[in-house]
């Protein structure tokens, strides 16, 4: 794949789905500059457009009609919305499935050609943390969530092949402003990474369906970011700096799968109906 990062030319109309969660809030701000408008949904109200670079629609993703309606005059879609932890497979189902599948009909429709995909770590969740993997190992998803995101992808390769809509899946490690345990040492990724790395997504040329994974430049490393080289994405930041206070929580127990999985504790999360 033959693909070059140009200098950002603002889109006319951003679309960010997803922008009252707790990432969509940072990214309204952070992706400010790539474009003359941002459109901002969410299934939950969110403050008012600030002004007239802003636009800021509700909407329900499991809403085929709603969701084409929100698609209509965007040229490129950050694809963060749907729920983000893992939740009974009738909620995922909602948000997670059908909503996916209504963003990439309405991108067909509309003749939208990029795509950024908020996939997640918990694709892969249960390869053992000894492991070092790149993005072409079979996926072993950890969770119903994990299961919804590798549906997310397969939806990006499909359309790609299909149609010529390009994607860029982000399989997120854990973006907070600092890490909260052991564990996310290895999966932190910063604010600044997450902005880099979509700006990254948004302006590489060719890109196909890239799966990339978002971690900062962390001591440990479980993920190898050779299969998107192309995309020049080169982490600024690093959990090193939390980590005096990190270890200063008690270890994992030796059976905790947090110790073990990438996944951590949504490798036994649920099954909720029991």
């Amino acid at each position: 794949m033959t693909s070059t990062t140009t200098a950002p030319t603002p889109f006319n109309r951003l679309l960010l789905t997803g922008a009252a969660g707790g990432l969509g809030k940072v990214l309204r701000e952070s992706l400010r500059p790539y474009a003359k408008i941002i459109r901002l949904s969410d299934i939950a109200g969110m403050e008012p457009a600030a002004g007239e670079h802003e636009e800021v629609v509700q909407c329900n993703l499991a809403d085929k009609a709603a969701v084409h309606a929100l698609c209509e005059g965007v040229d490129a879609i950050v694809h963060f919305g749907g729920v983000s932890v893992e939740r009974p497979f009738e909620e995922i189902l909602e948000a997670n499935i059908k909503g996916v599948f209504h963003i990439y009909e309405a991108a067909r429709k509309h003749g939208i050609k990029r795509v950024i995909f908020a996939s997640s770590n918990h694709v892969i969740g249960f390869y053992n943390q000894t492991e070092k993997i790149d993005a072409g190992v079979a996926r072993r998803p950890d969770s119903y969530y994990g299961l919804s995101k590798s549906y997310g992808e397969d939806m990006a390769s499909f359309y790609f092949d299909r149609y010529g809509i390009e994607t860029v899946s982000l399989r997120i490690g854990s973006s907070f402003p600092e890490p909260l345990n052991r564990r996310m040492m290895a999966t932190y990724l910063s604010y600044r990474d997450l902005t880099q790395l979509i700006e990254r997504s948004l302006f590489t040329s060719n890109v196909g369906h890239t799966v990339v994974y978002g971690a900062s430049a962390n001591r440990d490393v479980w993920w190898d970011n050779h299969m998107a080289a192309h995309l020049g994405y080169e982490p600024q930041d690093s959990s090193e700096v939390f980590r005096e206070k990190i270890e200063q929580q008690p270890p994992y127990e030796p059976n905790d799968p947090a110790l073990i999985y990438q996944g951590g504790a949504f490798c036994e999360a649920g099954p909720f109906e029991d």
